[in-house]
């Protein structure tokens, strides 16, 4: 039986086609409005119409080959350029632009552990990262990626690393030292210059994670906020890599990640000479890499300029401390750390008060945040537009806080902290298990999430059946025989 395809068999108009795709849009958040507090970053409608333009222009071009474009190569090296200045960075500093946050962490992590590699390889050992346990999840990522070890030390009471719990951490398979300006999650710069100290005397790379900060720190401190030192100017610093589409206001798909010098940068180059198709060399991870993304980069930065990202950034501020003030005036909500930059981080403190159930009743208002765990919160990526909205959000979150009182058994079940998604988890013993299966889900065939509360019959996963009915006790279960297996191959291989 032939399953009916999607491909149509013969163009359509592209007229409807546009027009389909705007009534698609309409159940996406709503971030031109202010209503969104997180994953786009807006600056304005006349700069969004430019920057669609600008990257227009370019949007066929490839910057594979930088002979065959070489606009886009100036361009690249203007962008990286402006970013180390902006991190007082000096002549010697170099880098290159990358398509995310994520990959200019992957690159920060390939280079250290090739220099591991070559200068301080031991036999049987495996190069480790050592790192705040707030650092973003990309570097995790980059461990899982490419062999790797992460070692966290724990933050303190204001969330920002313990400085000598850290030093514990760092041996003779550390490849790298990593911390964060700011960490995403409340806000908070590390202590970069007693950890760039370690990093110096033990001869190590000290990456700075600065995609969320590093277009927004430096004009923060133009506008005259005292933070603590987080870049170049701290001499163990070796790398910092500062998404261009987040704070920068550029088009998605821009980051740039850059060091010191040549030494610490040539780590990162891929180059295979043997390949019949011929010499192939690459800075970054992709092979293609698209025109449109640093096009648009190079002029949103010279567009706003300094000036205009001064401007930006006290807006943003002006909000910040808008929303920090309505927000410690409803009681019953607190502010986790917050000082470093434009993050507000709500939590409760009250027992009676599931910041989660908040959160839904927001939600149901088209209001778009994140929530956050460990502890459990929800998490305000601010910017120059919601100067308008922060009145309105602050009166629908004490009417949600109320409403929550007011019930307290309203409570948000199955609505989980994930990153830039909300998903309906039933199994509290089996998140890591549930998400797998919501992963699957969307990637799979059909595309789709599964709602895995409803999934039941004859035909029900019997994994699902321990999960729902045993919790916790039937993940360690499952862990034990996981473990017991790892154990047993490693005596006998060919049980795999």
């Amino acid at each position: 039986m032939s399953k009916e395809s999607i491909f149509p068999q013969d163009g359509a108009d592209k007229d409807e086609l546009l027009e389909k795709m705007e009534a698609m849009r309409d159940g996406d958040a709503h971030w031109r409005n202010g209503r969104t507090w997180s994953l786009v970053y807006f600056a304005g409608d006349d700069h969004y119409e430019f920057l669609k333009k600008a990257h227009n222009t370019f949007f066929s071009e490839n910057g594979l080959n930088p002979m065959a474009f070489q606009s886009l190569k100036q361009m690249e090296a203007e962008v990286v350029r402006m970013t180390a200045e902006m991190l007082n960075g000096d002549e010697q500093s170099v880098g290159t632009m990358t398509s995310g946050g994520t990959e200019s962490i992957l690159m920060a992590v390939k280079a250290a552990r090739e220099r591991f590699k070559k200068k301080r390889m031991v036999p049987g050992g495996t190069p480790e990262i050592v790192a705040p346990r707030t650092i973003h999840v990309a570097f995790e990522k980059a461990a899982h990626y490419f062999g790797l070890k992460m070692r966290y030390a724990p933050v303190g009471p204001d969330y920002r690393v313990d400085v000598e719990k850290l030093k514990k951490l760092v041996g003779r398979n550390t490849a790298m030292i990593a911390a964060s300006a700011p960490q995403y999650v409340q806000g908070m710069i590390d202590p970069i210059e007693e950890i760039g100290a370690i990093a110096e005397k033990e001869d190590l790379p000290f990456h700075v994670d600065a995609c969320f900060g590093g277009f927004f720190l430096p004009w923060m401190e133009e506008v005259g906020y005292d933070l603590p030192l987080f870049d170049f100017r701290v001499p163990g610093v070796t790398s910092i890599s500062a998404d261009v589409h987040k704070y920068g206001y550029s088009a998605k798909g821009a980051s740039v990640v850059v060091y010191r010098n040549m030494e610490y940068l040539k780590y990162q180059f891929f180059v295979s000479t043997d390949w019949p198709g011929g010499i192939y060399a690459s800075p970054s991870m992709p092979g293609t890499r698209p025109g449109g993304p640093i096009a648009a980069a190079w002029a949103a930065m010279k567009a706003i300029g300094k000036s205009g990202y001064v401007d930006l950034t006290r807006k943003t501020m002006e909000a910040v401390e808008v929303l920090k003030e309505g927000i410690l005036d409803i009681d019953g909500l607190t502010i986790l750390g917050s000082e470093h930059g434009p993050v507000v981080c709500v939590a409760s403190d009250d027992d009676d008060i599931d910041i989660y159930a908040v959160v839904d009743q927001l939600h149901e208002k088209n209001w778009h945040l994140d929530r956050q765990q460990n502890p459990n919160s929800f998490h305000l990526s601010v910017m120059a537009n919601h100067v308008e909205t922060a009145p309105e959000f602050l009166e629908d979150l004490r009417e949600a806080v109320e409403v929550v009182r007011r019930d307290p058994s309203l409570k948000s079940e199955g609505q989980a902290a994930m990153y830039g998604m909300i998903a309906r988890i039933p199994f509290r013993g089996a998140v890591k298990f549930s998400v797998q299966k919501i992963m699957e889900g969307m990637y799979g065939p059909a595309g789709t999430v599964p709602d895995l509360a409803d999934m039941g019959g004859e035909d029900e996963d019997l994994l699902f059946q321990l999960m729902d009915r045993y919790g916790d006790q039937a993940m360690e279960l499952l862990d034990r025989i996981e473990e017991s297996k790892e154990a047993l191959v490693k005596k006998l291989p060919w049980v795999r």
